[in-house]
């Protein structure tokens, strides 16, 4: 590290580093650039220096620590945005302390700030009653239900998340093979069996469209962005609201669609290790949260776990003639 700016060591990081070495993912990319671009005007205000001579001993550990202070007061964040944004310093201040040795010792008052404990959200999903109701929302008879229909069936059954499904081409559904072909999270690639039902709106809506193009199309005839995707989610969940109350109390979005997908395969029986492929979950932890929202699984467990009745067998010692004329003899 031939410079101590930190515009300079932030250049490196983001477009070296983040992309260089390490190839993140486009969505880590900018949420670390999000990070910096929250981090250096604060850092400039306190410094009282421009942006362009801000050095790295400038971000300290004690303006760090207000940084982090000021996105959850002022900004209104959660604990797990306050954690991601330290990650991002995190991963900063280690970069810079392996490229700069005259660093280290301020790397190493960085990299001590610690996580913010918080407490987990529960996970929402969607029964499938509320997820059918959702479904027939859309008006299939126009163009645009026709592909909003294809979106949200294709959303359930796959267990895809919006960026997933914005990135889909057509190349990568399989109508022989009735499955389809999804980049995850951290580049992971999964198959996942398609119903006959899916398949058939899917090869619907790319008609004759080159193999390389996107599934999804806005009214212009763009990509469908994942906004876009949570943007129709929630419009039909508005609709589906009014003939399913029970969904009001409910946060309908991409995600919970997904958490649905988990939840009812569950439920009909399939084993964790292949919901955890079917979603391309990374650690087997990560899918075993929705065994342990799941009540009616639990319930049917202990159904099946629960003994029979013996009211003979049960009755009380006391009413008992031989046992206490025993226990008097004791």
């Amino acid at each position: 590290m031939t410079q101590c700016y930190l515009a300079h060591g932030s250049r490196r990081f983001l477009l070296e580093h983040l992309i260089g070495e390490r190839n993140l993912a486009r969505n880590t990319q900018q949420s670390y650039r999000d990070t910096l671009c929250q981090l250096i005007p604060f850092v400039s205000a306190r410094a009282h220096k421009p942006v362009d001579r801000l050095a790295m001993t400038d971000v300290s550990a004690e303006t760090v620590r207000d940084f982090l202070s000021d996105i959850e007061v002022c900004r209104g964040c959660s604990g797990a945005t306050r954690n991601q944004r330290l990650a991002a310093i995190h991963a900063l201040a280690r970069f810079v302390g392996e490229h700069s040795p005259e660093h280290i010792q301020w790397c190493a008052q960085l990299r001590s700030i610690p996580y913010k404990k918080t407490t987990r959200a529960a996970i929402p999903y969607l029964d499938k009653p509320e997820m059918d109701a959702l479904l027939a929302c859309p008006d299939r008879r126009t163009s645009q239900g026709r592909r909003d229909y294809a979106l949200l069936l294709f959303l359930y059954n796959a267990g895809a998340q919006a960026d997933e499904a914005a990135h889909l081409t057509i190349g990568s559904v399989d109508a022989i093979s009735s499955s389809v072909s999804i980049l995850g999270k951290g580049r992971k690639p999964r198959q996942c069996p398609l119903w006959a039902d899916t398949v058939h709106e899917l090869c619907n809506l790319a008609g004759q469209r080159p193999p390389q193009e996107r599934v999804f199309l806005n009214r212009c005839g763009q990509p469908l962005t994942r906004f876009g995707i949570h943007a129709v989610v929630e419009r039909y969940a508005v609709k589906a609201r009014a003939k399913m109350p029970s969904l009001a109390s409910k946060r309908v979005s991409p995600h919970s669609i997904r958490h649905s997908t988990a939840t009812h395969l569950l439920r009909s029986g399939v084993d964790i290790i292949t919901v955890r492929a079917w979603l391309g979950h990374v650690s087997i932890d990560t899918t075993n949260v929705y065994a342990e929202i799941d009540l009616e699984t639990k319930a049917n467990a202990l159904a099946r776990l629960a003994i029979p009745s013996d009211r003979k067998a049960n009755k009380r010692w006391a009413n008992d003639p031989a046992l206490m004329a025993f226990l008097r003899s004791l």
